[in-house]
């Protein structure tokens, strides 16, 4: 990422914008960057070339976040009260322009095709968020093992949509897409202002939802499908000033918080309790039970046991007490003063390693997420910065060869026989598939750097995005 002794440097800035930077996402496995402004412009960068492959107005006000769902669908939120679904394919680009917001356009630029559209509330500047419809667990399944409709949610047919409810700012709106209904409306409490951050997410086959309000204070609640009920697991006040921005753990074991004081806070997610294990209790003690009324008995006391036994045993069914409920944890795992007031977007990498924030002091910085620590501040922006985004990292394997992309790949390609064989037709171990990198185009080596850095996009108030490539 740098030079010892030199401040790190971005590998490219993107100029296009005419406003304010205040959301980014990478989508298509890091092949695109998607940014929005405050005047409602989206652009899709092709990271290849570092140009740009779209170009609209997506709304008529600021844009306040922007997802991907699958590859050929994006998400934006605007300050317009809209949120909107639109249809984003290789074959659409091809028709949209690439004129960027900076330059003069003389004639309306082209948009997507829309596919949902939904009327929310944005009075908040909290953005949405999105998961898959959670699976439910048929009898004598596995947790995550419901086959056919399992797949279903994967392949994204199906979202819920978390966003500040129309009315109530302090309340929490869950709609469902393809249908564009309301499935829940969520309340937690009456004196926290209004909702500023918001996460949802499955659990346990179940909906939890993260919220973070204007008085600081964050909630963890999980829905209870037998009550049809939202329990709090934890609740902690960390901050003085309204929390702008939260970020769940890959592996859902904490969240982060940043707000407009220095406090960086570290939160738990509480395992939620599965509902299964009152009804194993109850299970073992009737299996017990049972067993003591088979135990043998006196041949005098048989005649007046009997139905003392049946009575006795339904006196203590009905005794049994309820399954207490969980309590809501209220202790964070760690807060740090970081010094730097007003961190206006954080964000945990896809393998939870790091996070990084974006400052009004025009600095993004990066932490270790084990110990909170400050590990690299990059600065090139002299104004604030208002989003930041990290490309997903993919796991550690082997190098792929040319012949993982190309199953036709023979000798000729490779330089040494596939087989790794003699002359008799014995196997030779020593003999290995040696990949000729000379066989990649121009282009493949360029979507390769592309899907595979490390990148690290940050927007400013300035209109430009800077994009780095860091640990």
């Amino acid at each position: 990422m740098a030079v010892e002794g030199r401040p790190p440097t971005p590998k490219s800035i993107l100029r296009g914008h005419k406003a304010q930077v205040h959301a980014a996402t990478f989508i298509r496995n890091n092949e695109r960057l998607v940014t929005g402004d405050a005047d409602g412009f989206i652009i899709a960068w092709d990271l290849t070339i570092m140009r740009p492959r779209a170009v609209w107005q997506a709304h008529e006000n600021a844009i306040l976040g922007i997802a991907g769902w699958g590859n050929d669908r994006v998400i934006t939120h605007g300050r317009d009260n809209k949120l909107i679904v639109w249809k984003l394919t290789g074959d659409d680009e091809a028709r949209m322009s690439t004129t960027l917001p900076l330059d003069p356009c003389t004639e309306p630029r082209p948009k997507p095709w829309i596919l949902h559209l939904l009327e929310v509330n944005t009075m908040n500047f909290c953005s949405f968020s999105y998961c898959p419809v959670p699976v439910p667990v048929l009898p004598g399944q596995q947790e995550g093992q419901s086959q056919d409709t399992a797949e279903e949610s994967k392949s994204g047919s199906e979202l819920l949509i978390a966003v500040p409810n129309t009315l109530a700012s302090e309340a929490i709106d869950i709609f469902h897409l393809p249908s564009q209904t309301r499935r829940h409306t969520v309340k937690l409490g009456d004196k926290n202002g209004m909702v500023m951050a918001v996460a949802l997410f499955n659990q346990a086959n179940s909906l939890t939802l993260v919220a973070g309000y204007e008085n600081g204070l964050a909630i963890v609640a999980h829905r209870d499908p037998i009550k049809n009920d939202w329990i709090p697991l934890y609740q902690a006040t960390c901050h003085s000033q309204p929390i702008l921005s939260l970020s769940i753990s890959p592996a859902l074991d904490f969240f982060l918080t940043s707000s407009a004081d220095a406090v960086i806070a570290k939160h738990p997610l509480p395992p939620v309790v599965s509902q299964d294990t009152t009804s194993t209790h109850v299970t073992a003690t009737q299996v017990s039970e049972s067993e003591e009324s088979n135990r043998p008995v006196n041949d005098k006391a048989v005649g007046k046991s009997l139905l003392g036994a049946a009575l006795a045993k339904a006196k203590q069914s009905q005794q049994k007490p309820p399954h207490k409920p969980q309590e809501a944890q209220t202790q964070p795992l760690k807060t740090v003063n970081t010094k730097h007031a007003g961190q206006q977007s954080i964000q945990i990498r896809s393998d939870g390693l790091v996070f990084a924030t974006a400052g009004w002091d025009s600095k993004v910085r990066v932490y270790s997420t084990k110990t909170l620590k400050e590990v690299a501040v990059l600065k090139w922006h002299q104004v604030g910065c208002y989003a930041v985004a990290f490309a997903d990292i993919a796991p550690k394997t082997s190098a792929p060869s040319i012949n993982d992309q190309n199953p036709k790949a023979t000798a000729s390609t490779t330089g040494t026989e596939p087989t790794g064989s003699d002359s008799l037709g014995h196997m030779d171990k020593s003999l290995t598939v040696v990949p000729k990198l000379v066989e990649l185009t121009v282009r493949d080596k360029r979507l390769r750097q592309a899907t595979t850095a490390h990148w690290l996009a940050a927007g400013s108030k300035d209109g430009k995005v800077s994009l780095w490539d860091v640990f």
